[in-house]
């Protein structure tokens, strides 16, 4: 993997933010964050390794035996649901955020494709809420360095790396102080 470009300071749609070990916000603890948009008017994506009691099934009525676990994607408005997914073939209207990798799409569709068992659960993510900046708010975040940036994040990355690792693996497969950064215990007063 490349990594000349870690931590640009520049994020871009597609890109991973890291949480910096000791970020104070507990909201962002150790997070690791899938950028769906970046632009002068904002920024918003997901956490990926905050899973929550919830299933898929348990908040909507219409899909039955579908238990994947639902995420918290952030702080911001936990009475919307989002999806990412490497299924464009099968869902329309989708956001490609890049190559095979889209934001949201015809949750009809969707539905209907889960009842009659034509999805496969690896392709999606599922998120409780998001994590959105206004314009210029993430910026200021990275100058005061609460943020490592990863471009281009891998398929991998967001689907098959268990949640309770993603932040830990990441950081090792980075390499260097970014290593040394994965294991530093959460909390410096237990060192």
């Amino acid at each position: 993997m490349n990594f000349e470009h870690v931590n640009n300071k520049t994020p871009r749609k597609g890109d991973l933010l890291i949480s910096e070990p000791f970020l104070p916000d507990p909201n962002f603890e150790r997070t690791v964050i899938y950028i769906c948009e970046h632009n002068e008017e904002g920024s918003f994506g997901f956490v990926l390794n905050r899973p929550s009691e919830l299933k898929f099934d348990d908040i909507i009525a219409e899909v039955e035996d579908f238990d994947m676990t639902m995420y918290i994607g952030g702080p911001v408005q936990h009475d919307t649901l989002h999806f990412i997914h490497r299924a464009s073939d099968i869902i329309d209207d989708g956001v490609i955020i890049k190559e095979n990798l889209c934001w949201g799409g015809n949750f009809e569709q969707l539905k209907a494709l889960i009842n009659t068992k034509q999805i496969n659960e690896k392709d999606f993510r599922f998120f409780i809420g998001y994590s959105g900046w206004g314009a210029g708010q993430l910026q200021e975040e990275l100058d005061a360095n609460s943020w490592i940036v990863l471009p281009n994040a891998t398929e991998k990355q967001i689907f098959d790396i268990p949640p309770d690792q993603l932040w830990r693996t990441i950081l090792k497969d980075m390499g260097g102080r970014f290593k040394m950064y994965s294991n530093y215990p959460s909390d410096p007063r237990l060192n």
